[in-house]
């Protein structure tokens, strides 16, 4: 299904188009078209709603379920305290699932027609359309589909009373996650750990792409030997 010496058509539906790249995906989908308008993904008006998500709505839906998580651990009597130490813990394994999840799923290499599909879905298309405001945070759905198996999988390592502490404190540096990708990309910082932050991750998108996989910190770049190189990262400043 790889088409040779294929042109993507930036006015028609992109999704089911750079799957005919082959090869020639992985330069085309690191050449960013910086728009605060982003492409249309699919001819089907659902499908292309449910791609459309504004940043408000991560917290809106998710700190309630995190607080819910929360109020399940102290009725099975762990103490604040130990809440407090157990979500905690579950945003600390966020930051590594963050890291893990953009330099090894994000940026796999792909050259085939659905592979090259599946990951413009995934993370492509935000390489591509780095300001595309109502593709920065993760849809509802899919996350919603995504935490059954962890949740699932927290259950069964952890104690009954810390499960739901872990879970919700997994769930709520997701939320920090999100909320503070849409920041980078579209606030104005003024304080110099934004900046900083600011500045790291726009290196990644528009300097060097294969280094700089954390969004909330450096750590685990720093942990794997994935920090940008000291004299890209001086230039960008």
């Amino acid at each position: 299904m790889v088409a040779r010496d294929f042109t993507v058509d930036l006015n028609k539906p992109l999704v089911f188009q750079v799957g005919h790249l082959g090869e020639a995906y992985q330069e085309w989908v690191h050449q960013p078209i910086v728009s605060k308008e982003g492409p249309r993904f699919f001819e089907s008006d659902f499908w292309e709603f449910l791609t459309l998500t504004e940043w408000y709505v991560i917290p809106l839906i998710w700190l309630p379920v995190v607080f819910w998580f929360i109020l399940k651990s102290i009725r099975m009597d762990l103490t604040i305290p130990q809440v407090a130490l157990m979500m905690a813990f579950g945003i600390f394994i966020w930051t590594l699932l963050e890291y893990t999840l953009h330099r090894f799923l994000f940026h796999i290499k792909t050259k085939s027609y659905w592979g090259n599909t599946i990951h413009y879905l995934i993370h492509g298309c935000h390489h591509k359309h780095p300001m595309d405001g109502l593709r920065l945070v993760f849809p509802p759905a899919a996350t919603a589909i995504l935490l059954v198996p962890v949740w699932n999988l927290i259950k069964f390592i952890a104690a009954p009373p810390t499960a739901p502490a872990i879970f919700g404190g997994g769930l709520l540096g997701y939320v920090m996650y999100d909320v503070t990708h849409y920041y980078l990309h579209h606030g104005q910082p003024t304080s110099e750990v934004p900046k900083r932050l600011k500045k790291y991750h726009l290196n990644h998108h528009f300097r060097i792409q294969d280094k700089g996989f954390g969004i909330t910190s450096s750590l685990w770049d720093k942990a794997f030997g994935t920090l940008p190189p000291l004299k890209l990262a001086k230039k960008n400043r």
